[in-house]
């Protein structure tokens, strides 16, 4: 049977190895729990880059944040205490960097400049027996410059341009050429039409009298006017039937008349 002072040196070899087991496993799952997200992911010299930091417990001592592959004092951009009324310090690798850090672990830095590409790493205290970690490398890049053979198709697209314009208004100027002179065109044959077809849209009416009347034979001689003596009817007379009554009319005989006597 094993002693009571033997019990309690196995008991305490135990408690130890489960603490310092617990001790290298927290580090390692907050490590994987902490992360950081660059905005913009592909920063521009001149240009604001925030560094958020994700998966940072509600409640922590502090943290500070370093600019390069080693944490320590020389590569400390500031250490940030939020229960202090100035709660920001800055570190000796600070310079002339104007760097924001904010209450929830993440840092702005305000137009970021190609020297300032590196790895940077942020470092958050839970508690004295807890530290959690993350880090990423930042490039800051130059803006594109445009390279001088990018002016040749933009000087091409302008003469391209022109030369469409100036073809499209000579079409136009063309096409009004071509509709003035088919108006006009249009105009001449419309009045010469109507010109021509004017005599069949009033026709005369004098035109067809001439067979109107029809001429008759006068079953007597015609007498002219005695206003003119000189213009004798040429018409020639019907021939008088054979009837003594007609010719007694024609030729009376003065007889009768020789015999009348006027009474005393």
């Amino acid at each position: 049977m094993a002693s009571p002072e033997g019990a309690r040196r196995h008991f305490s070899k135990g408690l130890l190895l489960s603490a310092s087991i617990l001790a290298l496993w927290v580090p390692q799952g907050s490590r994987a729990a902490l992360r950081i997200q660059k905005i913009p992911e592909h920063p521009q010299k001149n240009q604001d880059l925030l560094l958020s930091v994700r998966g940072i417990p509600d409640t922590f001592q502090d943290f500070n944040w370093y600019l390069g592959e080693e944490a320590h004092g020389g590569t400390m951009l500031f250490t940030y205490i939020p229960e202090l009324q100035r709660p920001q310090r800055d570190g000796s690798a600070m310079g002339q960097r104007d760097i924001v850090g904010f209450p929830n672990g993440s840092m702005l830095l305000h137009r970021a400049q190609p020297t300032d590409s590196g790895t940077y790493q942020v470092a958050v205290t839970i508690n004295p027996a807890w530290t959690m970690r993350a880090k990423t490398k930042v490039q800051v890049e130059e803006k594109h410059k445009e390279p001088p053979i990018t002016h040749l198709p933009m000087s091409a697209g302008i003469m391209v341009a022109i030369i469409i314009g100036s073809l499209a208004a000579g079409a136009l100027f063309i096409g009004s050429i071509a509709h003035l002179l088919l108006t006009r065109s249009w105009r001449g044959q419309s009045h010469r039409t109507t010109t021509t077809e004017e005599p069949e849209a009033h026709p005369n009416h004098n035109a067809g009298d001439e067979n109107i009347y029809e001429v008759m034979p006068s079953p007597t001689l015609l007498v002219s006017p005695l206003g003119d003596p000189g213009s004798a009817n040429t018409a020639m007379p019907l021939p008088l039937p054979e009837n003594h009554h007609y010719q007694d009319l024609l030729n009376p005989d003065p007889a009768p008349y020789c015999q009348l006597v006027p009474r005393p």
